[in-house]
This record gives C-alpha cells, structure tokens and sequence, in this order.
C-alpha cells in the first residue's frame, strides 16, 4: 500500500461542488460558541456535499481566522447563512416540505442507528451549542430528536465529532437506497 497524493486524490474545485447534486441535507448549528467546531462542521459538511448550513444565533460566520483554520476553505465551497432565530427557520423549512431533526437526548428520542431515510425528503439536522445542546425551543418545533447512542459515562459528544457521525450515517444510508 501507499499513501496517495493529494494531485491522486480527484478533489473537486469549488466551481464543480458548487454544480454537483448535494446530498438533501441541511445543517442547523445552534448557538455554538467555538469558531474552531464551526470550521470543523464546514469541512464535514464539504465531505459528503451537504446542501446548506445555517448559522443561528450567537454562532460566528466566515469569515474568520479560527474558523478558516479548521475548515480549511470548506467555507467557500458549502453554501451557507446566518439566521439570527432557529425556530422561525425551523418553520420556514417545515413549510418546505424538510424533516427537521434535532440531534440531542430527550425522552423518546430516537437513536441514530433506527433512523431510516427516505430519498424523496429533504432533511435538518439541528446541533446544539457545546454547554447546553439545543435550545429546548428548538426541540420543541422539530419533527422528532435523533440520539446518538453512547455507552460510556460522558454521554456527550463533541459537536464537531457529533456532527460528523450523524452526516456519515445520514450519507451512508442515502447511497445505500
């Protein structure tokens, strides 16, 4: 085995991700507070061609030095935008037909290994801020809450690492339709 370089690699200029056919699904970060996590989100996000993301709240947009650090340009490749109130959002997508799902542990949450997506809906995933999750407003106007199983003591994730689990599942399932 060897390594490949990164000319072997048949990376995408910005002006084709921008033309390819995203995956349906769009990412809703809530109030998170670190730059570095949102860059990290970003660079995920250009990974599996997700549709959009949504900064609320007191999330910082591009562009920005610590975000520009982990995203590592991901911010001009993934459409974005900031919406100052997630629920009004929340419902605006709704009335377009996406499922919103908020990515938290609640009573009758469901965990992420039995949801099951359908390739004629468009999706939200709603991640929460690093201290408090998302905002139980939130949660209140999504269409259901998908959790992460976790089996230690922590039962919290990174949202960087959060994020990149649901999208590789969400990913994953989609290609196998």
């Amino acid at each position: 085995m060897r390594k490949l370089k990164n000319s072997e690699l048949d990376r995408k200029t910005i002006e084709v991700f921008k033309k390819a056919v995203k995956t349906p699904l769009i990412i809703i970060l809530d109030n998170i507070r670190s730059l570095n996590n949102v860059g990290s989100v970003f660079r995920t996000a250009d990974a599996f061609l997700i549709e959009k993301i949504y900064l609320c709240g007191i999330t910082a947009v591009p562009p920005h030095k610590d975000i520009h650090k982990t995203a590592l340009g991901a911010t001009e490749s993934v459409d974005w935008e900031y919406q100052k109130e997630i629920v009004s959002l929340i419902k605006k997508l709704q009335e377009k037909g996406t499922k919103v799902f908020a990515i938290e542990q609640t009573d009758g949450a469901m965990s992420l290994e039995n949801f099951e997506v359908n390739k004629d809906h468009k999706y939200a995933f709603v991640l929460g801020n690093e201290v408090k999750g998302v905002s139980q407003e939130a949660v209140s106007q999504c269409d259901s809450v998908i959790e992460i199983p976790q089996e230690g003591t922590k039962h919290s994730l990174n949202i960087a690492v959060a994020s990149g689990v649901v999208l590789w599942d969400f990913y994953q399932k989609l290609k196998k339709l």
